[in-house]
């Protein structure tokens, strides 16, 4: 089984998004999420699971996202996506098929360290509800609380994880840290007049 990490940042009414794209700018969180999700031992690297309208949503001269095995979930087999020889990218047609494809740990000839789910909505809903005897589950919940404004405008959300009937517990700063293998700023951080947290959730079911 492999071990899912969903990251995102979302408001505390979870909207994550907005006109398709997201709401708030914080460099800073930004920067968090792709050293989170980039850090990697060597030989080896991350993989970042995304559907059509995320991948979409990156700048071009940012996608795929480097050093990291991008997965695109869409239904049109079609689909170009760009590549780069440090950044191998595959399409799939839905999550099973790509979640199969990370179950060998190895894709392209890069090893598998951890995979990260990293939108969109359907994608975390998806992830949320496979279970322990799938060929993937998710287990850790890398959060970015936005705390304010309340961004009442999002027009896109990601589940409310801690009312699905599943058991999930908030670890500590120290083990966030422990985990991403870095520092980060711990409570109430503000950038842009926005104020937000950094948080790790364990699933304990």
């Amino acid at each position: 089984m492999s071990r899912l990490t969903l990251i995102v940042a979302a408001t505390v009414n979870n909207g994550i998004g907005q006109n398709a794209g997201l709401p708030w700018r914080l460099p800073q969180e930004m920067s968090y999420f792709a050293r989170t999700t980039s850090k990697a031992p060597e030989g080896s690297k991350n993989v970042v699971i995304m559907g059509r309208n995320t991948w979409e949503s990156i700048p071009k001269k940012f996608r795929p996202l480097k050093e990291r095995v991008n997965l695109v979930v869409s239904r049109n087999p079609e689909y170009e996506l760009s590549q780069t020889e440090s950044s191998p990218t595959r399409l799939f047609p839905d999550l099973s098929q790509a979640l199969n494809e990370i179950s060998t740990r190895n894709i392209g000839g890069n090893t598998i360290h951890r995979s990260f789910i990293i939108g969109g909505a359907s994608l975390y809903k998806d992830s949320l509800l496979l279970s322990p005897n799938e060929t993937a589950y998710v287990d850790r919940i890398l959060l970015t609380r936005i705390l304010a404004p309340s961004f009442d405008d999002c027009d896109v959300y990601m589940p409310d994880f801690q009312s699905e009937g599943q058991a999930w517990t908030r670890a500590s700063h120290g083990e966030l840290q422990e985990w991403v293998g870095f520092e980060v700023s711990e409570g109430i951080q503000e950038e842009n007049g926005i104020k937000y947290e950094f948080q790790m959730w364990t699933r304990t079911t």
